[in-house]
């Protein structure tokens, strides 16, 4: 698997500051956690608004609850 020992981290580390630069990493660290943050709380309140299950003809279906 990948990533399995320390060394696979630390290569993909380096990679990673050679790529983006050392200041440049953990700007896009913070704007992805952002963008993560705004995802689950849409994802959260798309779920919140959805209706209960429903058949085809709009009534709610009898759980037997």
């Amino acid at each position: 698997m990948f990533l399995r020992e320390p060394s696979h981290i630390l290569i993909l580390v380096i990679v990673l500051v050679l790529l983006f630069g050392a200041k440049r990493l953990p700007d896009s660290a913070r704007a992805l956690g952002k963008s993560m943050k705004i995802f689950k709380n849409e994802v959260k309140e798309l779920n919140a608004d959805k209706p209960k299950e429903e058949d085809s003809d709009g009534d709610k279906k009898n759980t037997g609850a």
